[in-house]
């Protein structure tokens, strides 16, 4: 009352001022002396967070259909030949098979022409080479009855991480570098009784199996030309063109490492790799972490004759099929529907056409595209208070990992709204319930994207796959070694894809979320999923037990031609 009094004091002393009373009590009210806790300036926003999330869900999942098929019945066969998803993975395969034939960049097929029998066995030495880490592994195959996904197969591993320092490293240095980690690697498994110490010394080169994270112009099990690495490596300066196997090797003897590069394999090649030793349906393996890629065991007479390179005429009289490095991530231009988050994006990167796909749906952006959304969500919802958290302007500050969380809504460190304040120094109450509901919906719709594009890629390899063995089949003689292998193809039930990566094996309901949307596609082009399926299963330790794998069958082809040299 005492308030109001003095309020009406004051604007009946400034009537003398020549100022109407109402003008005056007017001006007093909204003065800044008056008490901030009872008049507050009410900050008006454009529209609301349900407004928003209608219009995020129509942009980033209307032009692949907003909701998946329900398989509650899967005896449903009826085709629905619009889906919007379906009609993407067309646009896929279109890109697929030109690529297959033309780009040299892509689709590259690797020396492997024969899946592994799953009888495989023996102690190898493996290595892999990623973009953030260096692994040596000692790996005990006893075949497909007894082997649980790789589980038991490793027997001795050391990790060693790739930070900046080693990225910089030019040429031979990078190389010097690895053979030193492999060198510590194998005294330490020598201690521990897993490789003979005699043996080492005194016997030949150790065989080694290395799985290379890196494009490779492959030229031979053993061999291929080093192309340009990316990740911000700088181990190709000097070496664009060199021989991968000899690189290795030359520096391994300089050393007097008593190891040789015997068998290369590409990582997703890797994943397949490991896949198909312990499920004999495994045709492709898809990696989904930082990036993306697939791997997949494609007919011959898909692959442009030019980018096999020289290979002697025994290869091409084997091979009826060959695995393929696809270079998933630098497909899709023209094709995919780009949200205005995404164009963001695009124009901020330093190579914006150079891999479409997976910025719509690699770990590495998830995360971009959510933040960037998030921005506009404040600006003009008022999520959050209204307020941008300073840390949220800086590029690629929200990682997927954060948005996994989000989608969680629980963390091993406590309520999922108490850590994202504290990453991003957030006041008391922020982000409030409903914030963190919004944000949930949003996050989810980016990850639905994705897991939906991965689907339809994986989708267009398949019927690429089924198509080109059909067309080959046809032209086979009977007689051909090849006609009852590719019948045998053509019939399979069930088609396995061996997967691994944080996004599939990390982020809440990805994987399940991916194969909803490949069973839709199964259903939209007609078939009955009680009859043919694409099924995802995990590859545990994939690099490292591919690695081992390839080098068991190089191996072992060379056992088999020193026995015909000896029986000759």
């Amino acid at each position: 009352m005492t308030s109001l009094k003095r309020i009406i004091i004051n604007a009946l002393k400034s009537l003398s001022r020549g100022r109407s009373f109402l003008q005056a009590l007017l001006a007093l009210w909204i003065s800044p002396k008056s008490d901030p806790k009872k008049f507050k300036q009410i900050k008006v926003f454009r529209r609301t967070r349900e407004q928003f999330l209608k219009e995020a869900k129509k942009l980033l999942l209307g032009p692949i259909g907003s909701s998946n098929r329900s398989i509650a019945n899967s005896g449903d066969t009826t085709p629905t030949p619009n889906d919007p998803l379906l009609l993407l993975s067309k646009k896929f395969k279109a890109q697929f098979k030109q690529g297959l034939q033309t780009n040299p960049a892509c689709m590259l097929p690797s020396y492997n022409h024969q899946l592994p029998s799953g009888h495989e066995s023996g102690q190898y030495l493996a290595v892999d080479i990623g973009g953030s880490t260096l692994r040596v592994g000692v790996v005990g195959l006893k075949g497909r009855e007894t082997t649980d996904d790789g589980d038991s197969t490793i027997v001795h591993m050391d990790s060693y991480k790739i930070d900046t320092n080693v990225r910089l490293l030019r040429g031979a240095s990078f190389f010097k570098w690895m053979a030193r980690k492999i060198e510590t690697s194998l005294k330490k498994a020598i201690d521990a009784g897993h490789i003979s110490k005699e043996e080492y010394a005194l016997g030949d080169p150790m065989p080694m199996g290395l799985a290379w994270s890196f494009p490779l112009e492959q030229t031979s099990p053993s061999g291929g030309n080093i192309c340009p690495m990316g990740k911000s490596f700088l181990a190709c300066d000097g070496l664009i063109g060199r021989d991968l196997g000899a690189t290795c090797n030359k520096i391994l003897r300089e050393l007097q490492v008593n190891v040789e590069v015997v068998s290369i394999v590409n990582d997703s090649n890797a994943t397949l790799l490991s896949s198909a030793y312990s499920h004999p349906s495994a045709r492709f393996g898809l990696i989904l972490g930082t990036g993306v890629n697939i791997a997949a065991h494609l007919p011959v007479n898909l692959v442009g004759k030019f980018k096999f390179g020289e290979r002697p005429d025994s290869w091409y009289e084997q091979a009826s099929h060959v695995m393929v490095n696809t270079e998933l991530g630098m497909f899709g231009r023209g094709i995919l529907p780009l949200t205005r988050w995404d164009k963001i994006l695009k124009a901020g990167h330093e190579r914006p056409d150079f891999q479409p796909l997976e910025h719509l749906v690699s770990g590495y952006y998830l995360g971009e595209v959510f933040r960037i959304a998030l921005l506009e969500a404040i600006k003009t919802t008022g999520v959050l208070g209204g307020k941008i958290p300073p840390l949220l302007l800086d590029a690629y500050s929200m990682d997927t990992g954060t948005m996994s969380l989000i989608i969680n809504g629980l963390d091993a460190r406590g309520r999922a709204e108490a850590v994202f304040a504290q990453l991003y120094h957030l006041p008391a109450g922020i982000p409030s319930t409903e914030d963190m509901r919004f944000m949930q919906q949003l996050a989810g719709y980016i990850a639905r994207r994705s897991a939906s594009l991965v689907a339809a890629s994986v989708f267009a390899l398949w019927e690429l796959k089924k198509a080109a063995q059909q067309h080959y089949l046809d032209k086979l003689e009977p007689e051909s070694p090849f006609s009852e292998e590719t019948a045998v193809e053509l019939t399979m039930e069930r088609t396995t894809v061996g997967y691994t990566g944080s996004v599939l094996t990390c982020f809440p309901g990805y994987k399940e979320t991916l194969q909803r949307y490949l069973d839709q596609l199964m259903m939209s082009s007609g078939h009955d999923l009680k009859e043919r399926r694409i099924d995802l299963v995990e590859a545990k330790e994939s690099s490292l037990l591919g690695a081992a794998v390839s080098l068991a069958g190089v191996v072992e082809e060379e056992r088999m031609g020193l026995n015909e040299k000896g029986m000759a």
